[in-house]
């Protein structure tokens, strides 16, 4: 009994399964999409709404019968405008992109059906069959056509001005077509005002729309640059470091050398004496250069966990920071904070989060430290390769960057290992867990559930002072 209710939950477990894969894979699409082209997809289809709205609008008399006989042929015309009003504003939206010209006989031949509706719609609620009901009808018809068309046609317009000339415009033609197919002066003046109050606010939503769009890609390139301009800042920092350090002892070297050839051009025991200060100085550089990129790559794990708050909720990311680092060891900040560092950066190039938290905590004679964001763009952690790592350099949108070669899942467990493979120089996950290898440290990345990715590292409270000065250098 007991296998037979076995077997029968373990295909049910199995279908769930493979519903809940279904549901996250159609909704994969959207969790892909950055913050700029989810307001883009947000802003497109809600004047593809428009459309669809346009014409249920005309649609809801179809039930009472009123579109029957000869006048059924106006909403077959409604829908093909409607549906002409979806791909100018589509074709309008990419033009506000800069992604194609502008689609001026688009517009004017879409224009021109919006004439042609406004122009049927009024004569039949004038003078077409049926009786009060259909003029009611058509009369709708008429006013809605002229303006949802103010809508579209703004979209193609840039500025207020040319807005309000759109809405003019087509509140002039409502004004010519009322009049030349006699329709009485308050129904003129009704029309007129329709279409101006109506349409005005229709495209008041346009220019908005399309300014709350500007306005997102604005931003979104002002963090790129940001980024950028804090990365060329930190190599010039260390560049004139090194020229600081450098630039007095070279031009010692090179004086003393060429002393030193003068005086061994003339025989005198004087340039040996001067090759040895060479040589003194030249050692003495060797180690100030190691003191200034030790001074670069070191990290105090307090002082990178405040940045990476500030500079997260600088660009619009919650950052959650828990956990004490007082009294850690020097070689295990260092080391944490590397990670701290590179995780930060990679939210901010490569993620599309909106909140990312960060712990440490120390258990059992070692120091653990979190890293998590959501925004991660991934399958899963056993699919063929996750593409929100926590530091690479080379793209990806996940999050923490992009995990690199070798990096397959959340197992990336071992001294100096990641996901079982050998780990060489360089940056991302593989050079982080480099570091804490030395220190006898592990690393851990990947999916940790619907769109949230995590970095886990792990370092011992007690490091050897060899390990330690390999580490720090």
């Amino acid at each position: 009994m007991r296998g037979a209710v076995q077997e029968e939950a373990g295909p049910r477990g199995r279908r769930d399964t493979d519903f809940r894969a279904e549901l996250r894979g159609a909704g994969g699409w959207w969790r892909r999409k950055s913050s700029t082209a989810k307001v883009e997809t947000y802003t497109r289809w809600s004047f593809h709404f428009f459309a669809l709205a346009e014409f249920a609008s005309v649609g809801v008399p179809f039930g009472s019968g009123v579109w029957q006989g000869p006048v059924l042929w106006l909403p077959l015309i409604m829908a093909a405008h409607c549906a002409l009003s979806a791909v100018t504003a589509s074709r309008a939206l990419d033009w506000t992109r800069g992604r194609r010209p502008r689609p001026v006989r688009l517009m004017v031949a879409f224009a021109l059906l919006t004439a042609a509706v406004a122009a049927v719609a009024l004569w039949t609620a004038e003078h077409g069959p049926g009786g009060e009901e259909v003029d009611t009808a058509a009369g709708g018809v008429f006013g809605v056509a002229l303006i949802f068309a103010a809508c579209v046609t703004t979209l193609g317009v840039r500025g207020w001005r040319q807005a309000l000339a759109v809405v003019a415009g087509y509140a002039a033609a409502a004004d010519a077509l009322a009049l030349l197919l006699g329709a009485p002066a308050p129904a003129v003046l009704v029309s007129v005002a329709a279409v101006l109050l109506g349409g005005g606010f229709m495209a008041t939503t346009s220019v908005f729309s399309v300014w709350l769009l500007d306005t997102v890609y604005r931003l979104d390139e002002a963090r790129e640059t940001r980024a950028r301009l804090a990365v060329a800042e930190e190599r010039l920092r260390f560049g004139r470091d090194l020229h600081d350090v450098m630039g007095r002892n070279l031009a010692v070297i090179a004086l003393k050398s060429e002393l030193a050839v003068q005086l061994a051009r003339r025989g005198r025991p004087e340039a040996v004496e001067q090759m040895i200060e060479v040589q003194r100085i030249a050692r003495e550089s060797q180690r100030e250069v190691r003191d200034v990129v030790r001074g670069y790559r070191e990290a105090d794990l307090g002082v990178e966990l405040l940045g990476a708050q500030g500079v997260l909720t600088a660009a619009g990311i919650e950052c959650e920071v828990r956990g004490e680092v007082g009294g850690l060891p020097a070689e295990v900040q260092s080391a944490l904070g590397w990670v701290v560092r590179e995780t930060t950066t990679n939210v901010l190039r490569h993620g599309n989060a909106g909140r990312c938290a960060v712990q440490v905590r120390a258990t059992g004679g070692k120091v653990v430290l979190t890293v998590e964001n959501d925004g991660a763009d991934g399958e899963g952690a056993d699919g063929g390769g996750s593409r929100a790592g926590a530091g690479a350099d080379g793209g990806g949108s996940g999050g923490l960057g992009s995990a690199g070669p070798g990096l397959t899942g959340p197992g990336l467990t071992g001294p100096g290992s990641v996901g079982g493979g050998p780990v060489g120089g360089g940056s991302g996950l593989a050079g982080l867990a480099e570091r804490l290898g030395k220190v006898g440290g592990t690393l851990e990345a990947g999916i940790a559930g619907a769109g949230v990715f995590r970095v886990v590292a792990e370092v011992p409270l007690v490091v050897e002072d060899s390990v330690a000065s390999e580490v720090l250098s």
